[in-house]
């Protein structure tokens, strides 16, 4: 498949079960890299995983991954590795004999080999001896994560997979999804958990209630809420004078002025472009020295809060 063209498409699709419907209409498609599946719980991303994985079939619509479907086409699922959010393991196996009899499913030709790579990549080396029911909810994360790239896979399908790790275990499971969407692999990551999400992908696919909400780079998207003023904190040298100046001259809709006591000014811009070339003029001419400009409303909790909400 041509290097940045569409490794998954999804057109119409709606998943009922019985009069719930998990999936209403979802259209979407996605490209090489770590994309974030968000959403709330119960949003339908568990449900939109599966279709993907060849799991479940859809009610209406059609399903395509590499070009295939997932559910007719056995040869896909050597190309697609699938993390689960439930935790059903073989309790009685160690974490080297899980990985080496999934490697045999997958007929992969040394299965040891594969195994113990997977252990290492994922930081359970140490832990490979220790039977998986013995394992911490962050080692049971981990471990299903390794079966998932076991066979290195095109497409890697994780259903929250940094639930119940520690801040260390997080970090180690953040930096190998960056590192897979570097390789040129399809990772799709569904969270709620949405500051995760911004440290492991730029793009987003936010679903709610069964719906697709949006679609694309999470900056460009809080760019285009257009209706919504943007949020900026100002530090300089005279945060009065700024606060006064900003009222009269620049495109603000309003200033809080309880922050200037702690040397800030917060401002609501109305046309950020027009604010950001302005300020700088202003501050000038005024001998105000600016020493912070930080958006506060830019990052994908805005972004999502206001999707969902509106």
């Amino acid at each position: 498949m041509p290097l940045g063209e569409a490794t998954i498409r999804i057109e119409g699709v709606t998943k009922r079960y019985g009069n719930v419907v998990a999936l209403s209409d979802v259209s979407l498609e996605i490209r090489p890299g770590v994309v974030g599946l968000l959403g709330p719980n119960g949003a339908g991303k568990t449900t939109l995983l599966k279709l993907l994985a060849g799991l479940l079939v859809p009610t209406t619509g059609r399903v395509r991954v590499l070009g295939s479907s997932p559910r007719r086409d056995p040869s896909l699922y050597a190309r697609i590795g699938y993390c689960p959010e439930s935790e059903r393991l073989y309790d009685f196996l160690t974490g080297m004999e899980f990985l080496e009899l999934c490697a045999r499913l997958h007929k992969l030709p040394n299965p040891r080999e594969a195994a113990e790579r997977a252990l290492e990549r994922v930081d359970l080396g140490k832990e490979r001896d220790k039977r998986i029911g013995a394992y911490s909810r962050g080692m049971r994360q981990r471990i299903k994560v390794a079966q998932s790239l076991l066979h290195d896979p095109e497409v890697l399908l994780l259903d929250e997979p940094l639930k119940g790790t520690d801040p260390a275990q997080r970090r180690t499971l953040i930096q190998i999804i960056r590192a897979l969407g570097e390789e040129g692999k399809t990772v799709v990551v569904s969270s709620h958990i949405l500051h995760e999400v911004e440290r492991m992908a730029s793009q987003i696919v936010l679903i709610h209630k069964g719906r697709l909400l949006a679609q694309g780079d999470f900056h460009a998207l809080r760019e285009a809420m257009e209706d919504r003023p943007h949020k900026v904190a100002l530090a300089a040298s005279d945060p009065k004078r700024l606060a006064a100046l900003l009222t009269e001259r620049a495109p603000v809709r309003g200033v809080d002025f309880d922050a200037i006591d702690g040397g800030r000014v917060i401002v609501e811009v109305t046309e950020p472009e027009r604010f950001y070339q302005e300020l700088p003029k202003l501050a000038v001419e005024a001998g105000i020295r600016l020493r912070e400009i930080r958006g506060l409303d830019e990052d994908l909790e805005s972004v999502f809060r206001y999707l969902v909400t509106r």
